[in-house]
């Protein structure tokens, strides 16, 4: 099963900093998902596919589709219980 998590974010925005180290580590320990950086401003287009409307917002999606959408900035613990479903 191919879990990936995409990120969605712009340079300008306050709470995405903050989401930042959350994601660092747990692209440590989940070795086996995909960890998409996806700038808004720069991929518009990808945005609008997942009608992005507010940042930071999480997207975990396997082969079935997406999974879970976060919007705001997102705990660990809830970025991994969604990441362990997905790849149930």
């Amino acid at each position: 099963m191919t879990v990936t998590l995409k990120d969605f974010y712009a340079d300008w925005c306050g709470p995405c900093k903050t989401q930042d180290p959350i994601l660092e580590d747990l692209e440590e320990e989940w070795t086996d998902v995909e960890f998409e950086k996806i700038n808004v401003d720069e991929e518009q287009d990808v945005a609008n596919e997942y009608q992005v409307r507010s940042l930071p917002t999480l997207i975990i999606e396997n082969e079935d589709g997406i999974v879970e959408r976060f919007v705001g900035v997102t705990q660990a613990d809830d970025i991994d219980d969604a990441l362990q479903q997905a790849s149930a």
